[in-house]
């Protein structure tokens, strides 16, 4: 964001929002993958408690969640575009829901009274919604069925189209050929603002809009692109690989990581600059459907009487230590953006405390008047909101795929949750830009002695909700059936 210092990322409506705002610059998602994030901002819980800890198994609906309190004290509720709280298929495997309404019961479970849900980019190739709909009747679902299914995660590709399909890089660039105000970020803005525009109950609303981007395939339209075509790209603050375990499901995943599903080897310098200038194309988009959404509201008269809360489930790698998306536990993939306007604005402040994705949940609850439920984890940022203070954790987690992190100020460490081994350990003050994995250093033992005792165990000590098992659990089992069999 331009608010938070970018040189060159044109986000004009966001850095608005900033400046009438407060702006928190240490943010932590919960989990950096999509489901569990958002199954933990939904449930205000973290992912060892609602168990949701790859993008496998639906969010409970049997959980309390913050929209049901918001919804239960008196707000009409809804969302407009990509919620990814229940599974949206799994490659060769086929999706399990053919169309987003299919699931609005559960949706209303969750406490959406009026959803009008679609699914990413990838995911809109084979499950239809409000979004296809549109497609479909200009023509265009075609096109962008085979377009971006053969940007797809590998296998995906043949099943959305129905043929062989070549599943091309995931660090392919290219503009998607459905453009313009059928791009779908594009779409989801300008739906998001139509709603308000349209909002007619006497109730106040609570509005929950996911744009499916910025995520992969770096696809920004042409014009959008092409806006950073001769300018001097920010590049990675590291282009170091990270150092591979020897053996274990640890080093097995960051394997597979770096050099399956990132292709570290082909993501030279230019490469990353070239996604680059797609990814901040992609940003503006966001932010020109976010103008829309402001626009509609200044029409309304709204502004002076809502809160707008701007945020992401999960970052990006982007080339950092030559990977792309997340699932891993450096600061790019767990960091998130969050700006706080409340009604009318405010003086514009920066809030340099760490804080969690639950305490925005919680903010929620505190501006709805909610009190919650017993089981709920965060903390409100209303503090914050004013000229006072609020939290200020001295400690954060975040969760996926079995893994754990916790972060202090000058520590990180990662943990494989079922067994509590520590596998990385960051000195964030000698090595800001994590580097250096000093997990079996003698000279850091009692760092991470004192971090597992004092953070890591209580906090695994109220056991992991597991619906069933996950990569890591494959792994060690793969592992183990190979030790045994060369015994």
């Amino acid at each position: 964001m331009g608010c938070s210092g970018d040189p060159v990322v044109r986000t004009p409506h966001i850095d608005r929002l900033a400046a009438e705002g407060v702006r928190f610059e240490n943010v932590y998602c919960q989990g950096p993958l999509c489901m569990p994030a958002r199954a933990s901002l939904l449930t205000e819980r973290y992912v060892r408690d609602h168990g949701v800890f790859q993008n496998t198994w639906d969010t409970p609906v049997s959980m309390p969640t913050v929209v049901r309190d918001v919804a239960e004290a008196g707000y009409h509720t809804s969302c407009v575009g990509k919620m990814h709280l229940w599974v949206h298929g799994g490659l060769k495997r086929g999706p399990q829901t053919r169309d987003t309404r299919e699931r609005i019961p559960q949706m209303r479970a969750y406490g959406f009274a009026e959803p009008i849900e679609t699914v990413g980019k990838l995911a809109t190739v084979m499950i239809g919604s409000e979004y296809t709909d549109h497609l479909t009747a200009r023509g265009l679902y075609g096109t962008y069925r085979e377009w971006v299914g053969a940007r797809s995660y590998a296998g995906a590709a043949g099943d959305a189209v129905g043929k062989q399909v070549t599943t091309l890089p995931l660090w392919t660039t290219g503009s998607n050929p459905v453009s313009g105000d059928d791009y779908i970020d594009t779409w989801h803005g300008r739906r998001a603002a139509q709603w308000i525009e349209e909002y007619d109950r006497p109730q106040p609303f609570f509005q929950w809009v996911g744009f499916p981007g910025p995520h992969d395939p770096w696809d920004a339209p042409a014009e959008y692109a092409d806006l950073y075509r001769n300018a001097e790209m920010p590049m990675p603050a590291s282009l170091e690989r990270p150092e591979l375990p020897a053996g274990g499901p640890f080093g097995q995943f960051l394997d597979y990581f770096l050099n399956v599903h990132s292709d570290s080897p082909h993501l030279t310098d230019a490469v990353i600059c070239e996604i680059r200038r797609f990814y901040y194309g992609n940003i503006t988009v966001i932010d020109e459907g976010i103008g829309r959404i402001l626009r509609a509201m200044e029409r309304r008269g709204l502004l002076d009487s809502t809160w707008v809360i701007y945020t992401s489930d999960h970052g990006e790698m982007m080339g950092e230590h030559r990977m792309l998306t997340k699932m891993v536990f450096y600061e790019q993939a767990v960091q998130v953006p969050l700006i706080i306007r409340p009604p009318g604005g405010c003086v514009p402040r920066v809030v340099a405390a760490p804080v969690e994705h639950l305490d925005l949940s919680a903010t929620i609850r505190d501006i709805a008047r909610s009190a919650g439920h017993p089981s709920f984890a965060g903390q409100s940022l209303l503090g914050w909101a004013g000229r006072g203070t609020g939290p200020s954790r001295s400690a954060v987690f975040s969760e996926n795929f079995g893994l754990g992190m916790v972060r202090t100020a000058d520590r990180k460490l990662v943990f494989l949750e079922d067994t509590g081994e520590p596998v990385q350990l960051f000195d964030l003050q000698a090595d800001p830009h994590e580097d250096l994995n000093v997990v079996g250093r003698s000279d850091y033992r009692k760092d991470r002695d004192a971090l597992m005792e004092n953070l890591v165990t209580p906090f695994l000590s109220p056991g992991l909700a597991k619906p069933g098992p996950g990569i890591l659990g494959r792994l060690r089992k793969a592992q183990a059936a190979r030790a045994g069999g060369s015994q």
